[in-house]
C-alpha cells in the first residue's frame, strides 16, 4: 500500500500535470532561489543582471553533463564572499575582475577533482577531504565574514533587527512556500517596512564623504536609503544587456596586475576545498528526496563537471560563482515534483530577469541594514553547517588529531584575518604571494590530516563518513577479493 501511494503523489514526468502546472512549478523554484541569489551581488558588487544570467544558463549547462537527470538549480555561492572581500574590499570595481578570475580558477579545480575521481574512484580521492578538514574550514567562512554583516547593521540596528526576526519567523513557525524562501520574505518584508519609516520619518542627510542618504529624523546611525540608489531606479531601463565588458576577466589584461592576479589566485582557489564537499553533500540530499542515486547515476564526476563549468563560464563573465541551491532541494521535497525539466523552466525565468536594469536597480537599491541582518543570519547559518557536518559525520574529538586540525584551521583562518596585516605574504621574486586566512587555514588543514596518523574516511551513499582504518583496511581488502573473482569469472 505505501508503495502504491508514493507512485500516486510522487511526480517524475510533470508533463503528465499539464504545461500550466509546470509553468507555475517552475516559478515557485524560481522565486525559492531568488533571495538568496541577488543577496551575493548586493555584499559583493558583482552585477546582478549578470548574476541571474549565469545561474540560469549554469543551471542548463549543468543539466546538460548531467544528462538532464539531477533535478538541481545552480544560484550564487556564498561561500566565496571571503575571496571577493579580500581581493576587492568594499566592491571595488576595477578589482572584482581579479576576483573573478581566481574564482574561475577554483571552478578549473572541480574539472580536476572530476577527473580524478573518474580515474580513480571516489573513494580514493575524497579521503583527503574528510569532515574533520571541511567542517572546520565551513565554519571559519561564516566567522571571518561576521564584522562586515555587524557593521551593516550598524547603520540601522532598528531596521536590520526587523529583518533578523523576519527571517527567523518564518524558518521556525513557517509552514509550506514560507519556509522554503524566508529569505526573500525578510528582504520584501524589511524593505517595506523601511519605505514606510523613510516617508513618515525620513531626513535628508549628507555624511562627511559628501553621500546623501534619507535617515530616520536625520540621524547618522539610522540611516534607511541612499538618495542615489532611488535616482538609479528611475534612470534605469526596463531592458538592457546583463553586463559590460569593464565587467569581465578579460578586461584586466588590457592593464594587467600581476601581483593582484597571483594573490587572486592562491586566495580564492583553496575556498573550493568546502564548496565540493558542500557539493557533495547536495547532490546527497538531492537524491535521498528524490530516491535516486544521483552520486551513481550519472556521477559525481559528472556533477562536479556541471557545477565546475558552471562556476567558470559565470567567473568570467563577471557574475559570482555557482553551486548547488538547497532552497530548491526543499521545494522538490514541498512539491513531490521532481522532474528536472521544471528546474530548467525556472532557469528560463531568470535569464529572462536577467535583461532588466530596472529590476537589478531596485534590488541594488536594497537598504544596507537589510542587507545587514540578512547577512548576518546567512553567515550565521554557514558557520552552522561547519557545525552540523562535523556532528553529523560523528567526527571524534577525543582524539587528539582531530582536535590538532580543527585548531589549526579556525586560529589560522580567524587568526589571520583579523591580525594586523590581515593575511600572510610570501616574497617570490619581483612581487608576494599574498594569502587570506582561509587559505593558510585550509592548506594547513590538509596537509596536518594527511600525514598525522589516526583515522581516516569514506564515501558512503550518504557522503563522507568516519570510519577506522582497520574497517578502512578490512573494506579495501574485500573489494581486492571481489575483484579478482570477478577477474576469473570473465576469464
Amino acid at each position: 500500500m505505501a508503495k502504491e501511494r508514493k507512485e500516486i503523489t510522487e511526480v517524475y514526468n510533470a508533463r503528465e500535470l499539464g504545461a500550466g502546472k509546470m509553468f507555475i512549478l517552475g516559478i515557485q523554484h524560481m522565486f525559492a532561489m531568488f533571495g538568496a541569489t541577488v543577496l551575493v551581488p548586493a555584499l559583493t558588487g558583482l552585477s546582478v543582471s549578470a548574476t541571474l544570467l549565469f545561474a540560469g544558463l549554469g543551471t542548463l549547462l549543468f543539466h546538460l553533463i548531467t544528462k538532464r537527470k539531477v533535478p538541481a538549480f545552480l544560484g550564487s555561492s556564498f561561500a566565496f564572499i571571503a575571496g571577493y572581500a579580500a581581493i576587492a574590499p568594499n566592491g571595488d570595481p576595477a578589482k572584482l575582475p581579479y576576483a573573478c578570475f581566481g574564482v574561475a580558477c577554483a571552478g578549473l579545480l572541480y574539472l580536476i577533482l572530476a577527473g580524478l575521481i573518474k580515474t580513480f574512484g571516489v573513494e580514493k580521492v575524497m579521503r583527503f577531504f574528510p569532515p574533520i578538514v571541511t567542517g572546520p574550514i565551513i565554519i571559519a567562512i561564516g566567522l571571518t565574514l561576521s564584522s562586515s554583516a555587524v557593521n551593516n547593521c550598524a547603520t540601522n540596528w532598528l531596521i536590520a533587527a526587523v529583518a533578523i526576526l523576519i527571517v527567523v519567523i518564518c524558518n521556525v513557525c513557517g509552514k509550506g512556500m514560507i519556509k522554503i524562501i524566508p529569505i526573500i520574505i525578510g528582504v520584501l518584508g524589511s524593505v517595506a517596512i523601511a519605505i514606510i519609516l523613510a516617508l513618515l520619518f525620513g531626513e535628508t542627510v549628507v555624511d562627511a564623504n559628501g553621500t546623501e542618504y534619507i535617515a530616520m529624523k536625520g540621524i547618522e546611525n539610522l540611516q534607511i536609503f541612499s538618495t542615489a540608489s532611488i535616482q538609479n531606479i528611475k534612470d534605469a531601463a526596463w531592458v538592457g544587456l546583463p553586463f559590460t565588458y569593464d565587467q569581465t576577466v578579460f578586461s584586466i589584461f588590457q592593464n594587467l596586475d600581476s601581483k593582484l592576479l597571483v594573490t587572486s589566485l592562491f586566495t580564492i582557489v583553496p575556498i573550493a576545498l568546502a564548496t565540493i564537499v558542500e557539493h557533495i553533500g547536495d547532490i546527497s540530499a538531492i537524491s535521498s528526496t528524490t530516491h535516486r542515486d544521483f552520486l551513481e547515476d550519472p556521477g559525481l564526476h559528472r556533477t562536479l563537471t556541471g557545477d565546475g563549468l558552471a562556476t567558470i563560464l559565470a567567473s568570467l563573465f563577471g557574475a559570482p560563482a555557482n553551486t548547488t541551491y538547497g532552497e530548491n532541494t526543499g521545494v522538490l521535497t514541498l512539491s513531490k515534483v521532481y522532474d528536472p525539466a521544471v528546474i530548467r523552466i525556472a532557469a528560463g525565468f531568470a535569464i529572462l530577469f536577467s535583461f532588466s536594469p530596472k529590476l537589478a536597480a531596485c534590488i541594488s537599491a536594497i537598504p544596507t541594514p537589510v542587507v545587514g541582518g540578512i547577512s548576518l543570519v546567512l553567515y550565521g547559518m554557514i558557520s552552522a553547517v561547519g557545525v552540523r557536518n562535523i556532528v553529523e559525520n560523528k567526527v571524534d574529538f577525543g582524539k587528539t588529531r582531530n582536535v590538532i586540525v580543527a585548531a589549526i584551521i579556525l586560529v589560522l583562518s580567524i587568526g589571520v584575518t583579523y591580525s594586523a596585516n590581515g593575511s600572510i605574504s610570501i616574497p617570490c621574486g619581483d612581487f608576494a604571494i599574498v594569502l587570506t586566512g582561509l587559505a593558510v587555514g585550509s592548506l594547513a588543514g590538509i596537509v596536518l590530516n594527511a600525514i598525522l596518523p589516526g583515522k581516516d574516511y569514506q564515501m558512503t551513499g550518504k557522503g563522507l563518513k568516519d570510519v577506522p582504518e582497520k574497517e578502512l583496511e578490512e573494506g579495501a581488502l574485500e573489494a581486492d577479493l571481489k575483484e579478482e573473482k570477478a577477474k576469473k569469472v570473465s576469464k
